[in-house]
């Protein structure tokens, strides 16, 4: 679908807007900007894309949704200054590689079902990796970004690896593998080791990301809904006491078991 004329010049408006800010007499902090600055809000701005698109609240999706935007424009300018590559570089290039990546609606391929989708756009990842110049000199999670939150990276990590063949052959040997990393963890335990104990919870975590993978869920996902079912339940709590003019200093872990059980029984 081609851009309107409208959306266009609003395009060209903002990385305008852009320029003017980087310019000699531009805003002295957006001058002193480096791209590693730009890559630490970009991570900021998608984790708020995320967040308001869980609380399906339409008018700050749209605005997070233009804060990202903005940093990605922005970072952009930055390497068109250096004469790196423009922003029509980077268009070309995700055109191209969606374009590549769907040879069932821009080819000539037959795919029935998703999962074949997914099988197929593994198979071009592979085969554009192994095209790479530099493939020699890169291991097979090289591309996996450090940055990602552990457990996605994890999750990203053990998936690759299945795709060669490197996984247990059901998820029943993933229950088997965190007791038996469980039962190490509790041995730790009785030495006092910290070293040994923060490892062994490193291993139980990581067998979880594994388990969350073979049942078809995203572990980082699952462990944002608990997180944000907890603070509704505590939520419930504190407003409870409030009304009641009590703090929590002085409330006991009973009188809290009982409100956080209300708390449940609501959302049930």
């Amino acid at each position: 679908m081609k851009k309107s004329p409208k959306e266009s010049k609003k395009m060209g408006d903002i990385i305008s807007i852009i320029k003017q800010l980087r310019s000699p007499d531009g805003c002295p902090w957006d001058k002193k900007q480096k791209p590693s600055d730009i890559g630490r809000y970009i991570l900021d701005e998608a984790y708020e894309v995320v967040d308001a698109l869980e609380n399906k609240n339409i008018q700050n999706i749209r605005e997070e949704l233009g804060d990202l935007l903005f940093q990605i424009l922005f970072l952009s300018e930055m390497y068109e200054e250096e004469g790196m590559f423009s922003l029509n570089d980077i268009i070309m290039e995700i055109t191209n590689k969606m374009i590549r990546r769907h040879p069932h609606v821009f080819g000539d391929k037959k795919i029935a079902s998703v999962e074949e989708v997914k099988e197929n756009w593994q198979k071009i990842k592979k085969t554009e990796r192994a095209n790479k110049k530099n493939n020699k000199k890169e291991g097979l999670f090289s591309h996996i970004p450090r940055s990602l939150p552990a457990l996605k990276r994890a999750q990203k990590i053990t998936s690759l690896a299945a795709d060669y063949g490197f996984d247990w052959p059901n998820i029943q040997d993933v229950e088997k593998k965190l007791q038996e990393e469980l039962n190490e963890f509790s041995a730790a335990i009785k030495k006092a080791e910290k070293g040994e104990i923060e490892e062994e919870l490193g291993d139980i975590i990581f067998t979880l990301v594994n388990l969350c993978r073979f049942a078809g869920v995203d572990a980082e996902a699952a462990l944002t809904k608990t997180i944000n079912k907890f603070l509704r339940r505590f939520s419930h709590i504190e407003e409870k006491l409030s009304a009641q003019g009590k703090s929590l200093q002085k409330t006991s872990l009973a009188e809290m078991d009982a409100m956080w059980n209300e708390a449940k029984e609501k959302e049930e």
